[in-house]
């Protein structure tokens, strides 16, 4: 992987001002009803890549996006991510016992209070996207709810993950196996991306907003195709969550399609499209760039 002069660092410090962010604006664990919000901090607080989060914090970097309005966009997509993992680990969807190294929502807190968790979290976001009252702010913040609405919602994350639930019995051809992952992976990633770059406190020009929004599509894909390989060749202990698991529920993968070489040349060929794009926009795309580089290189 070759990245910029200090991205590793830059990327060090991002995660942990996030950590840093939620850790601060979670209800804390005493406050009634105390094993919800313990249940919501348990998932949400220490691990995960904050890959959405990173996203955001470099696209509103291309527009010098004010930082504390970044970090609660960031938080906001954060938690609507934390959701869609407690509800994905649940008995009813994919049962998993592991997240982030530790045990699942559920395993460690009860289905009920697992399921509570993760609605909790969702209405949290929005909260979080409605909180700032600075002036200047306030005429983005409907469209920055809408970028997070329709991303989790039905034309989005959950409806990718209802076409999935669909594919365990049913097999997906690669053409449409692409377009669940656009909504099921893809949206937030998207999301995240567009709503970084909706902060600061001019809009991009149309092209640029076109150039930006291919870029979050290839990214997208991109992302979802390493996590299938990694799935496919990767530890438990290294994944930090249960290997093997679309295997073992015959989910149809970009691996099961198309076998781990020609998967990753796929993968590959995404990272070259989502740079190629970059290159077009007339902006200080080097966060980005690097960004795109590390998803495609990650081991976990």
């Amino acid at each position: 992987m070759t990245v910029s002069p200090g991205f590793v660092d830059w990327m060090r410090e991002q995660r942990a001002a996030m950590e840093y962010f939620l850790d601060q604006r979670l209800p804390a664990p005493t406050v009634a009803p105390a094993r919800l919000h313990e249940a919501m901090r348990h998932a949400t607080l220490g691990g995960g890549k904050r890959v959405r989060a990173l996203l955001a914090l470099a696209a509103g970097e291309l527009v010098d996006a004010p930082r504390a309005r970044l970090l609660g966009v960031a938080g906001s997509l954060e938690l609507i991510h934390t959701y869609s993992l407690i509800h994905d680990d649940l008995p009813c969807m994919d049962n998993d016992v592991l997240r982030r190294g530790k045990p699942t929502c559920h395993i460690q807190f009860g289905e009920a209070t697992a399921l509570l968790a993760g609605d909790a979290l969702q209405s949290l976001a929005f909260q979080w996207l409605t909180e700032e009252s600075e002036t200047p702010f306030q005429s983005s913040q409907i469209p920055l709810i809408h970028l997070l609405a329709v991303a989790s919602g039905s034309r989005g994350m959950a409806g990718g993950q209802a076409i999935d639930l669909e594919s365990t019995t049913t097999p997906l051809p690669l053409p449409e196996l692409e377009i669940m992952h656009l909504k099921k992976t893809g949206a937030l990633i998207r999301a995240a991306i567009l709503m970084g770059a909706q902060c600061g406190s001019a809009p991009l020009e149309a092209a640029d907003l076109q150039y930006l929004t291919h870029f979050a599509n290839r990214v997208g894909l991109l992302f979802q195709i390493v996590d299938d390989i990694l799935d496919a060749t990767m530890d438990t202990v290294t994944l930090g969550k249960t290997a093997g698991k679309d295997d073992a529920h015959q989910k149809a993968t970009y691996v099961t399609l198309l076998g781990l070489g020609p998967a990753r040349e796929r993968a590959e060929e995404l990272e070259r499209e989502a740079l190629r794009t970059l290159a077009c926009l007339p902006l200080a795309t080097q966060r980005l760039e690097d960004l795109t580089r590390f998803m495609s290189a990650r081991h976990h």
